[in-house]
């Protein structure tokens, strides 16, 4: 097991180094001081994107999404669930389509909302269409075991 996971804050995108031995709900941020995890699913731009996959030493769960998008509106509460029970050992973001298009095209995204799992920087999975909470954690669980 690693001595140490790095963690990229929500708010100010700083890369922190949180030992394992931490307990990762009350850690902060040494940069801006926030914290590192508020159970809630983090809205990010296409560069906090990049930084999030990139750099996370955790799993990161992305839920492209668009404001318009009905079906994307009843899964919302469901993915802030499944955050809310899961994290700290997964990272939750919601990645607006509208807002980061070429982004969206960038990942091959043709049918919202699709959620990602990225780990170590490469994506390992994806689905696509509305789910309740038991099931996003669910497919998170088996994907990460495949």
């Amino acid at each position: 097991m690693a001595e140490h996971n790095h963690v990229v804050c929500t708010s100010c995108g700083a890369v922190n180094r949180l030992p394992a031995s931490h307990d990762a709900t009350t850690g902060k941020c040494g940069k801006c001081g926030e914290p590192l995890f508020s159970g809630q699913p983090a809205e990010v731009s296409a560069v906090q994107f990049d930084r999030q996959v990139g750099k996370s030493g955790i799993p990161v769960l992305v839920d492209v999404w668009a404001p318009w998008c009905g079906p994307c509106r009843v899964m919302g509460p469901q993915f802030a669930a499944a955050a809310a029970k899961a994290e700290p050992a997964m990272r939750f973001i919601k990645l607006n389509s509208d807002a980061a298009p070429e982004l969206s095209a960038r990942l091959g995204i043709r049918s919202i909302p699709t959620m990602l799992l990225f780990q170590d920087g490469h994506e390992i999975a994806r689905v696509s269409g509305a789910m309740s909470s038991a099931d996003i954690l669910k497919w998170a669980t088996d994907a990460r075991r495949n």
